[in-house]
This record gives structure tokens, sequence and C-alpha cells, in this order.
């Protein structure tokens, strides 16, 4: 007997502490999981959504009159309600609406097309509604990409390295019973990323965004619209900036490129005021989205703010700006800075030529993850990597293949710390050759390569919205597989050393350049902005690369100085 009540005195006693430690981990979870690194929470969607062993069916079923409305206003962004039957589950009182910003535009200007990207937010009129746990789904019309694939090997890339990145698989779209064709689905980058990457971690998201074309604000016009349309140079077929062409410019101090694509946005910025006045008003850098640190006034980074995805303070903001500022002088770096991450994310950017972005002369396509006063940055918006922003014939392919590795993000000066840091230029050359040795080398490429052709080589032959015709794609596929494996090659020869690795070794010799004369970006798809159709299109819209010693120069051609 006393054996027992002893017995059941130590049963409520290990009780009690088990329930006390519950209640202390519900309250002080974020510290909690912060010690333990951060640890995410295995969420169901990962397998039910995104194993991409087997691709998504999704059949939105929604009133005819409400669908056709929404594709007509889709420049207002405005959410609709449907129904979703994802894989067989039906979820009810989903909220959907087009998404984008060129991409947006571009097709709400088009009378051929009305294949629009689409966000649906399955927790918008049912609080804590999810899909599997996940909040929001973003699905992908594969603008200007003919290989309908870059993005998923660029996300496909990130998740090897097992850096932070959204999850992706192929979905064939349905719209009550009848098939709109192939997209891709991607996890939305907010609460269920954040608690699947991040665990309880009470973190702040941003998404900043220093040039808006379209947007909620709808102040592109639409075809409907009484006001006329922006008006492109008459010979659209080549059109292309020259240093001369942008004298006059407000001097953006991250750079530019006015007709790149991006995630869809609830800012004030615009089409209108980015180009306020015509191309003498444009300015694409400034805001704080390029993330120099520019003193310690809030206002100069307006553009962070307002791509603020969390509800954030002016707590949380000078949080931010105190990481800009130390990591801008190399102080405590690891403290401001998640670096083994962010070393993850130039490996993949880098080696997936995104000029989209901070690449580039963009200050977008990024988002940023503060959390306790240590930034992170997360990919989005990949269908305009290896050459698909405005490198539009064969002769831009040499630059594109050879894009130096040491020298990739020109127009910010944010990962400057990290590429003159011995150890962590190592690092990130580390990442690197795994890409090229693991990813590329070994036949993991080959295999998802093989993969996603197996999976939707029907499905864009029978795409009764797609942007190019099962030819140009197939063509578009096998191009896009050698590039890729001239990338490789030039990595490698950069990381050995044949080949210069920076802007101003190349521009002294360029002898050991990997042959490109194979490869026709333009046959990859790229953006057209001439209204006409998405098959190759013509506009050649040249991007940029900003040299920090002489400004903004354009991306060099072959021979030149």
């Amino acid at each position: 007997m006393l054996g027992g009540k002893h017995t059941t005195g130590i049963i409520i006693a290990i009780t009690s502490i088990a329930v006390l430690i519950c209640l202390l981990a519900v309250a002080f979870s974020d510290k909690i999981t912060g010690l333990l690194g951060g640890n995410g929470v295995t969420q169901a969607y990962e397998s039910k959504l995104f194993d991409t062993d087997e691709i998504i069916t999704i059949d939105i079923q929604m009133d005819e009159e409400d669908w056709e409305t929404m594709l007509q206003n889709a420049m207002s962004e405005e959410y609709y309600t449907c129904d979703v039957v994802i894989n067989g589950e039906t979820i009810k009182n989903v909220a959907i609406r087009p998404k984008g910003n060129t991409s947006l535009s571009s097709i709400a200007s088009n009378p051929d097309t009305d294949r629009y990207s689409l966000k649906l937010e399955f927790d918008h009129y049912v609080k804590g509604q999810t899909c599997f746990g996940l909040d929001k789904l973003i699905l992908n019309n594969n603008y200007a990409d003919a290989t309908n694939m870059k993005e998923a090997i660029g996300y496909d890339m990130f998740e090897f390295l097992d850096a932070d990145a959204s999850l992706y698989n192929y979905a064939s779209v349905s719209v009550n019973g009848e098939y709109i064709g192939v997209y891709l689905a991607l996890e939305a980058v907010e609460q269920s990323f954040m608690l699947r990457n991040y665990g309880t971690q009470d973190g702040e998201l941003y998404k900043p965004d220093s040039m808006e074309i379209g947007g909620d604000n709808n102040s592109f016009p639409s075809p409907s619209s009484s006001s006329p349309a922006p008006s492109m140079p008459d010979d659209s077929s080549d059109f292309q900036f020259s240093p001369s062409d942008k004298e006059g410019m407000t001097p953006p101090s991250g750079g530019g490129d006015p007709f790149a694509d991006g995630e869809d946005s609830d800012k004030e910025d615009s089409f209108q005021k980015g180009f306020g006045g015509g191309m003498g008003g444009l300015s694409m850098g400034g805001g704080g989205a390029d993330l120099s640190y520019n003193g310690d006034d809030l206002d100069n980074y307006s553009t962070i703010w307002d791509g603020a995805i969390t509800n954030t303070t002016e707590k949380d903001h000078k949080r931010v700006v105190t990481a800009l500022k130390n990591i801008s002088e190399g102080t405590d770096i690891e403290e401001y800075l998640d670096v083994d991450n962010v070393l993850k994310y130039m490996a993949v950017h880098t080696f997936a030529v995104n000029m989209d972005s901070l690449s580039g002369t963009m200050a977008h396509n990024y988002y940023i993850y503060e959390y306790d006063g240590q930034l992170n940055i997360i990919p989005w918006d990949y269908n305009l990597s290896w050459g698909g922003m405005g490198m539009g014939n064969s002769s831009n392919a040499e630059e594109m293949i050879n894009d130096a590795i040491d020298t990739p993000f020109s127009s910010t000066d944010f990962f400057d710390v990290l590429l003159e840091n011995e150890e962590y230029l190592a690092k990130y050359h580390e990442y690197l050759n795994m890409l090229v040795e693991e990813y590329v080398e070994s036949g993991r490429f080959e295999a998802v390569y093989n993969r996603i052709r197996s999976q939707i080589d029907s499905l864009v032959k029978t795409d009764p919205t797609a942007f190019y015709n099962y030819d140009e794609y197939e063509a578009a596929a096998e191009m896009l597989y050698k590039t890729i494996l001239l990338r490789a090659e030039s990595i490698k020869g950069q990381l050995d050393g044949t080949i210069p690795s920076t802007d101003d070794g190349q521009r002294e010799d360029s002898s050991a350049f990997v042959d490109a004369s194979g490869i026709d970006v333009s046959v990859m798809g790229r953006m057209n902005m001439g209204g006409g159709g998405f098959g190759g299109g013509d506009s050649d819209i040249s991007f940029f690369k900003r040299d920090k010693k002489g400004g903004d120069r354009p991306f060099r051609r072959p021979g030149e100085d």
C-alpha cells in the first residue's frame, strides 16, 4: 500500500512538471525555438501538395459570370469566391484573384490571352482555413518562359542546398471541369511558409519593391480604361537602353529596369509613379529596396516598410536598419545576418543568372525575414532566369553563360561583406561547386529535367492558353538543358581560375570563356512589351549590370571593352 501511494505521488509530480513545462513552452515558445535554432514545423501540405513525384490537380469551381468578370477586371486584383478541388479534396469559400506585375499588365492589354497567374487564399473568407496547413497557394502562368521550367529548376536547386525557399510542384488547372493549362504551383511566402521554416519564431516578413508596374491600385490602364496605355518606342523590335538613353533619369541607388516581372503588391508605388512624367522620372533603386545602408532615418527605407507582409511597428523597422548598418560595416555579421542561408541564396541566384532582381539593376523579387535583429533573404520569381531578362539574341548567350560569379550583385553593396571575407567566399564557392558537381554533373539535374518533361509534355501539348506552342516549348526545353550544362562548365572554370570570376577580369580577358555559340536565349522565351503574341516576341529589352566604378553600363557584348 505504501509502495502504491509512493508510486502515485511520483506520477502526480511528473504530470505536474510536464504540465508546467508545456505552459512555459507556450508562454516562451519563441525564445525556446530561437535557442533550438528556430526549428520549423512539418506541414501536411509538404507531401500532400509538393511531392514532385506527382503533379497537383486543381479544379476551380466558380460562377461562370464571376470568372469572366474577374478576368475582364484583372488589373483591379479584387478577390472573388470559389470552391477549389485539390487532388480530390474540396475546400469551400476560397478567395481567388489574378496576380502579377508586368505580366499582369501585359496580359490585361493583350486581347489574345487571359492566362493570368492566380493567387488562392484559403483563409481570406474563413479565418484559420488552410489546405493541408497551407494558407496561400500561387499558380504561376510561366509568363515569358517557353521552357515552362526555369522557375521549377531554380527552386529545385534551392531545395537541393536546403535553403529557405518556397516548395514547388506543377499543377494541371481546370475551371468548372474544363482544363485551362499547366501552371507552376508555389508555396506563398507568408504565415505557413514561416511556420514551416522558422517554427514558432515571431519574426517579421517584408517584400521590398522599389519598382511597381500595375498592382492593386490599378494605375496601369486596363483595356477598358479610358486612359491610354503607355506608348512604347516605334522600333519595339530592338528596344534597348544605352548609357545616353539613361541621361536625365533619376539615378537609382541600386539601378532598375522598368519591365521586370514581379509578385503582386499592395503598395502605392505604381507604373505612373515609377515613370512619372516619362522616363525622366524613372527611379527604381531607392527607398531601401537595394538593401544598402542609408543612414538611420526610417523614411529612407520606405519601400521595405511598404512591403511588410506581417504587421510591423517602428520598433521592428529600427531592428532592420540596425542590421543593415552593421552588415554594411561588417560588424558582428553573423549576429545580424543568417550568413549560411544567404550564401546558399547567392549560389543559386548566381547560377541562374537572374537579372530580374538584385543581380541586375532590379530592387525587387525577394523577401526579407527578420527575427531578433537578424536578417535573412528568401528568393522569389525566377521565370526570367538564364537569359529571360531581355537577352533577346544569341550574341548575348556567351555573356549569360559566363556571368562572373564573384561580382554577381553589382547593383548593391549588401553582399560585399560576404564576398570580401575569405571564409564566407570559400563557403559560397563550396555551394556553387555543389551545384556544379553534385547537382549537374552527378545527374540530379538530368533526372529532374526528365521527370518534369515526363509530367508536363502532354499537358503543354494540350494547353489551350499556353503562350508558346508545343514545338516552341520542346525547342526551348532542350535549349535550357544545354544552357545549364554550359553554365555549370563556366562556373567550374571560374572556381578553378581558368576563367576570370569578376567583371573587371572578364573585361580584360574573355579568351577562356565557355563557347556558347550554340545557345540562342530568345528560343527559351523573353518578355514582350510590344503588345503582340508571346511566342518569342519582338522586344529586346536590354538589362544593365551596375558598374560600381563607372555607373550603369550595358551588359558587355563579346569583343566590347
